[in-house]
């Protein structure tokens, strides 16, 4: 009955660290670490969302919000390692863009020289594509 037991408890504990590490296993090598569960990655930088379940980039392009493998041309350059990112684990955050956008990218903008990011280093002119 202890041998018995003992293998179910082992069986159980197995399934649980199963279970709590799928997510973990799916994030980038890019990602902020620490993190158990990750639905989504906002990079304000850019104002593109990486949703971690599917391995997709979400960024608005022409009149809607698009799901693809690769960023867009105009950000294939973008250091994914050293910019920045901010976890969302919230269904569809693109869809509230304006808030995402005004707390992250408008006060990283505005950090008195402190950001290291895409708009300096990177040349990018912090040009606004309409997404709002």
């Amino acid at each position: 009955m202890l041998t018995v037991a003992i293998v179910a408890t082992t069986l159980q504990t197995a399934n649980a660290q199963v279970s709590l590490n799928i997510n973990i296993g799916a994030q980038p090598n890019w990602g902020p670490r620490g993190y158990d569960y990750v639905e989504y990655y906002y990079m304000p930088d850019i104002r593109t969302y990486y949703h971690v379940p599917s391995r997709r980039y979400v960024y608005y392009e022409g009149s809607r919000w698009v799901h693809r493998t690769s960023l867009p041309r105009a950000y294939r350059g973008y250091d994914l390692h050293r910019g920045r990112k901010v976890v969302i684990n919230e269904s569809r955050p693109y869809l509230r863009h304006n808030v995402y956008q005004t707390r992250y990218v408008e006060r990283y903008r505005h950090d008195n020289g402190k950001h290291k990011g895409w708009h300096k280093e990177k040349g990018h002119k912090g040009r606004d594509r309409g997404r709002h």
